[in-house]
């Protein structure tokens, strides 16, 4: 493992200038912001997720009014005749379009359950948790994989929430039960369908790995965590296991699938490479380690958090920590200037899930035994930590 990348205080400056009246806009051209393609709600429920990691250092009085822009755009993005979230807006509030994807309504409801789960503010929280409600029944019905992913992490984050374990109300208590019941369909479907694709040498669920491939074996991983099922999280860490191996140049650093995806039998594409890629890996490799305690995970984190930073294939920064921007690939040429949201938040996001990893081995440094963070989130069920490993 190389030596960490260094970690920087956190700027939202480029984050608060993609930010208009009705969220964060799509797209940049280089860092200036292009209001001509308008807002996603992809990147909204991103920014929401943002804001709660922030919080964290900054205090919540730094990110409340940011955090409520985001739930009052979800809630204007829900329609309630299909039960789905719009996902594109005009410059002028005008929704583009129709229902928005199945990826829209995955990351709406993990930023919802996410919100549930950590904001300070209970208003915001009852919002959120009101909405995640409404969004439900069509969350269980969704068909990509990776949204049914996000629907599985934002149920298992609502689950485990103070708001709704130590709720009185009944309706809270119903949708708690509800939320649990939608995570564990879903997942079983996730389950099911790693089983089903499975070839040798090829252990992934679908016959090509394309965009945010992490976030399937990382919601095999919490699903298998909350629900007790051993085998579901024991195959999801063999996933990513796998994919940190592909994932991994020779020279140990980081190298995302490009743009021009992996298929089967096919030669894994090296450039585009998005950061939304090296995210989705960090974040599942998170969730790895919270549950087992191997060094590998944390190493892998750390590699995907070096990949802004120039710990990657052309050694080259992609991020921008004095500005909070990040560009929006890596091609064979070098970097892809433009700072849209999707690649700004990706980095964000890696940035605060390193400062909380150093913070906690800094913390273990005082104490006996592992991370206390790991301690307190491992399952019975991974005790020693290698038996849900190969």
């Amino acid at each position: 493992m190389h030596s960490p990348a260094p970690l920087h205080p956190i700027s939202r400056r480029h984050l608060e200038a993609l930010t208009g009246e009705l969220g964060i806009f799509q797209h940049a051209i280089g860092s200036t912001p292009d209001p001509a393609h308008g807002y996603c709600v992809d990147d909204v429920a991103r920014a929401l997720q943002v804001d709660l990691l922030h919080a964290r250092e900054l205090g919540w009085e730094a990110v409340a009014d940011s955090a409520w822009r985001g739930v009052r755009v979800l809630e204007a993005a829900f329609d309630d005749a299909s039960g789905r979230f719009r996902n594109f807006r005009s410059i002028d509030g005008e929704w583009i379009g129709g229902k928005g994807s199945d990826d829209c309504h995955g990351r709406a409801m993990l930023a919802l359950g996410e919100t549930v789960a950590a904001a300070p503010d209970p208003a915001l929280a009852a919002a959120a948790l009101t909405l995640f409600g409404r969004a439900l029944r069509a969350a269980e019905r969704l068909s990509s994989p990776r949204a049914q992913a996000s629907v599985v992490l934002g149920c298992a984050a609502l689950s485990g929430s103070r708001t709704v374990t130590e709720s009185t109300l009944a309706a809270d208590v119903t949708l708690g039960a509800a939320s649990t019941a939608v995570l564990r369909s879903l997942a079983t479907g996730l389950h099911a369908r790693f089983l089903a694709f499975a070839r040798p040498g090829w252990p992934w669920p679908e016959d090509t790995l394309t965009y945010e491939n992490a976030v399937l074996p990382r919601a095999m991983i919490v699903a298998g965590q909350r629900l007790g099922a051993v085998v579901m999280q024991r195959i999801g860490l063999q996933v990513l296991d796998w994919l940190i191996d592909a994932q991994t140049a020779p020279e140990g650093h980081c190298s995302p699938i490009g743009n021009g995806w992996w298929p089967y039998n096919g030669t894994k594409s090296q450039f585009d490479q998005q950061p939304i890629e090296a995210t989705s890996l960090l974040l599942a490799a998170a969730a790895a380690y919270r549950v087992t305690g191997e060094p590998r995970y944390r190493d892998a984190m750390e590699g995907a958090y070096g990949w802004f930073l120039g710990a990657n294939d052309l050694g080259v920064p992609i991020a921008d920590p004095v500005r909070g921007g990040g560009a929006d690939g890596l091609t064979a040429e070098g970097v892809n200037a433009n700072e849209g949201a999707e690649s700004t938040l990706a980095w964000l996001t890696a940035a605060e899930h390193i400062r909380e990893l150093r913070r906690a081995s800094k913390a273990s440094r005082f104490a006996p035994g592992r991370d206390e963070a790991v301690l307190a989130k491992r399952p019975a069920a991974s005790q020693p930590a290698t038996a849900a490993r190969r």
